[in-house]
């Protein structure tokens, strides 16, 4: 669709994504400037102005023939218009393609234009990637200095500090170079005390760093907090929230995340990288005047800067385009899916490059399975499926119901002593039990590891009675005390990683949710994994066993039920399946087990979806209010346009500006008595008919411009629309032409319409509002708030609750 009426050029944002909000704790207001529709207030005085004709006599300057800055921008908390950005940016193109035949600087122009969004694209992968490294090498350094520090040089971690010492392999983690702080105090490690020293020491560290993380984001960047994943797939909707994506937020969240990872919190990086990596995005946007003038071509960027995110926090760049396509985008065309593509790539090349954990892999966890699975291990991890689905829901209940209270209650206005006293009660449960007391990642690699020969891990104490083994594949043995000891403790750990996780997402500190679910899960599945291995060993020849699995033979890999666990609960919160199951074979490189958990990650979803329909991300939208209108679910109600369109029966009538017959005084006291994003231009008020769309936002702009730069333009002043002025009396002040801020192509509809189809028009197009009609007169208007109220009411929820705020 070419809208002539916009001019190109003329949308330069008057404040960037990087705009520091400076409200500590931010309380955020959407109500400054909705998208309610227009209704008429105090309307009464305009009645004698009519349509005049459309030949003037009068000169005017059209004082828009240069572009304006912002012109054509959005106002904070406001919704875009795909359809006028993508318009926009067809001009753009069409005027750089017939530039380059003339000479050979335009043609060079076209090329680095249509080269600048791989460029791009390559400067996002190496920046995700980098910033990636340093959080990984930071909070792994910062984890271990909780229980120790290396003697050999501070900034060392308990893994590298011991990598030169000369000790057996059996006590690799127990060389003299790492001092635990009681060894480092008292000058030994062993009895009470020095038990209750490390304890105490551990629990002043995850408090300093939780605290400080706190304070950083509620000084800051109060923007900084939470995962990001909700407000990133609102802003790809076309919602703006300015400073989300700025400077200030991607310094304080790289820092605040390390911090908080380090304090032993039961939360994960793997989220808050995706909204990193959309911060890089963002910036490096205002490089190229292509991305930073137009907002739908920002948000192309932004899902290839999210895959890049999931790239660098998985070590799955296949799996990070899948997730920005099935979670996080709203418009993925196909040039986005090669450029994420790219990007993803370019940003685990990079990491892979700074290789943060010393063993050439991308990630703490990654593990390699060699036995295959038996048709009949379908049934467990099917059970693993249902339990993830179950475990999924009950959280997305639980963590809604507990940020809910947050709210509403006088808990939100203590973010700081919140963190704290989780931060303390985690510290004080984690500390005894070792599996709770290692970092979440490091727990998910131990759950994940096929026992070898060489293992010294209590889960691989088993009883060793064999001669010889063939190369690391080990039959299946009878449980050692270890693993029995493991398995309490395993089982005190899933308890306390169920319930304490429900209070820490969502706290004023960043927090991810893929790694403690991915922990709930694996160590559900470790637990089954170990069970059904001695069911088998001790119970071989019952018929279930008896075909593939005899005596002396390696059947069942306890470290696969804990990838498929993982996988399962992560499917149950997220309600992610394809990208779930691409994302957990590249961690694994083993595509034999994609089967298992498919199995799992299908299950959990339709468990979990016959008890909630929403993911957690999409209920944490829909808990703030944010104008995110869901793409995956079906409107199935027979209402009409008529019937949600504003104004309704006994409201004022719509607030309209006519094309040639109101004065610069009308216009702006119609924008001071009201708070509207845009106005209905019409002919005449007795004819309605309609002429085309005016934003707000260009109206004050525009007025303002022309009273300080256009000689004559006084409150008496008439402002037209259209082609010609219209005629004037002798001696009237000078007239102000703003036809080229004029949407001449509004999109229409008529008041029968079913909202079936309006709310398709409204999804599929990203429109801010639509218009609607009877016989040609104009009606009333539909906005976006209006279609998500209306969904809202018919659900039996509250329509009030979309108030972005």
């Amino acid at each position: 669709m070419d809208q002539k009426g916009y001019r190109r050029g003329s949308f330069q944002s008057s404040t960037s994504d990087e705009d520091m909000l400076e409200i500590a704790g931010a309380s955020l207001d959407f109500s400054m400037a909705d998208d309610d529709p227009p209704l008429d207030r105090e309307m009464g005085g305009f009645s004698s102005y009519n349509g005049g004709g459309m030949n003037g006599t009068s000169t005017v300057m059209d004082f828009l023939e240069e572009p304006l800055p912002g012109v054509g921008t959005y106002e904070d908390f406001n919704t875009i218009d795909w359809v006028r950005e993508k318009s926009r940016d067809r001009d753009r193109h069409r005027e750089i393609t017939s530039r380059s035949k003339e000479s050979t600087w335009a043609l060079i122009h076209s090329v680095s234009d249509a080269f600048s969004g791989w460029l791009l694209m390559l400067l996002i992968g190496l920046l995700a990637g980098s910033l990636a490294g340093l959080i990984d090498i930071s909070a792994h350094w910062m984890t271990d200095l909780k229980e120790g520090v290396c003697l050999a040089g501070f900034w060392f971690n308990h893994e590298h500090c011991c990598w030169k010492s000369n000790t057996n392999f059996t006590d690799r983690d127990k060389c003299p170079e790492w001092k635990s702080w009681s060894q480092l105090i008292l000058g030994h490690g062993e009895g009470a005390f020095a038990y209750i020293l490390n304890y105490f020491m551990y629990v002043i560290w995850a408090l300093l760093f939780s605290l400080l993380a706190v304070l950083l984001v509620k000084g800051f960047a109060p923007y900084a907090c939470g995962s990001g994943i909700p407000e990133i797939k609102t802003i790809l909707s076309g919602f703006i929230i300015r400073g989300y994506l700025g400077k200030w937020t991607l310094i304080i969240k790289t820092i605040t995340l390390v911090l908080a990872v380090s304090s032993g919190l039961s939360l994960g990086k793997e989220g808050p990288l995706v909204h990193v990596a959309c911060c890089c995005g963002n910036i490096l946007c205002h490089l190229f005047t292509k991305y930073r003038k137009n907002e739908a071509k920002r948000r192309e960027v932004l899902s290839a800067a999210a895959a890049a995110g999931v790239s660098v926090a998985f070590g799955a760049p296949i799996g990070g385009v899948l997730f920005s396509l099935e979670e996080v985008s709203y418009y993925f065309p196909l040039k986005t899916l090669w450029r994420s593509f790219f990007a993803a790539l370019v940003a685990a090349f990079t990491l892979r490059s700074i290789n943060p954990f010393g063993n050439s892999r991308l990630v703490l966890f990654y593990v390699e399975f060699h036995m295959p699975w038996h048709l009949l291990e379908l049934v467990p991890f099917i059970l693993l499926g249902i339990f993830g689905g179950l475990w999924g829901a009950f959280f997305i209940r639980s963590n809604i119901a507990w940020c809910r209270r947050r709210k509403t209650t006088k808990l939100g206005k203590y973010p700081v002593l919140e963190v704290f006293v989780v931060t303390a009660i985690t510290a004080v449960l984690a500390f005894p039990n070792e599996y709770t007391r290692m970092s979440t990642s490091e727990l998910i690699s131990e759950l994940f590891n096929d026992c070898g020969i060489l293992d010294s891990s209590k889960l691989c104490e088993y009883v060793n009675d064999f001669n010889s083994t063939k190369g690391d594949d080990l039959p299946d043995r009878a449980a050692g005390p270890g693993v029995y000891t493991a398995t309490w403790q395993l089982a005190l750990a899933l308890v306390m990683k169920v319930f304490i996780t429900i209070f820490t997402f969502g706290m004023k500190v960043p927090s991810g949710l893929f790694i403690p679910s991915m922990a709930v899960g694996a160590i559900a599945g470790r637990l089954l994994g170990v069970a059904v291995e001695q069911l088998a060993f001790y119970h071989h020849d019952w018929v279930i066993f008896s075909g593939w699995c005899s005596q002396g033979a390696d059947c069942i890999t306890p470290g696969l039920y804990a990838m498929v666990g993982a996988a399962a609960c992560l499917g149950g919160v997220t309600r992610m399946t394809v990208s779930l199951v691409v994302i957990m074979f590249e961690l694994t490189g083993g595509l034999e087990y994609i089967v298992p958990l498919m199995a799992a990650a299908m299950t959990s979803k339709w468990v979990a979806d016959a008890i909630g329909r929403e993911g957690i991300y999409d209920a944490h939208i829909r808990l703030n209010g944010y104008p995110f209108l869901e793409a995956k679910e079906e409107f199935s109600h027979k209402t009409l346009a008529m019937d949600v369109m504003r104004p309704r029966r006994n409201d004022p009538p719509l607030t309209v500006i006519t094309q040639d017959s109101m004065t610069v005084e009308d216009v702006e006291t119609i924008i001071n008595d009201t708070t509207y994003s845009g106005y209905p231009v019409v002919v005449s008020r007795e004819s309605q008919r309609l002429v085309g769309f005016v934003l707000r936002r260009d109206l004050i702009i525009s007025i303002e411009n022309a009273r300080k730069k256009q000689d004559g333009i006084v409150s008496t002043s008439i402002i037209y629309f259209t082609d010609h002025s219209p005629p004037l009396p002798p001696n009237s002040p000078s007239m102000l032409k703003l036809r080229s801020i004029l949407d001449l192509s509004p999109f229409t509809v008529t008041d029968q319409t079913p909202m079936e189809i309006v709310v398709d028009i409204f999804r599929k197009l990203g429109l801010r509002q639509c218009l609607v009609t009877h016989n040609g007169k104009l009606l009333g208007i539909i906005t976006k708030k209006d279609v998500l109220k209306h969904i809202a009411q018919l659900a039996n929820q509250d329509p009030d609750s979309i108030l972005f705020n």
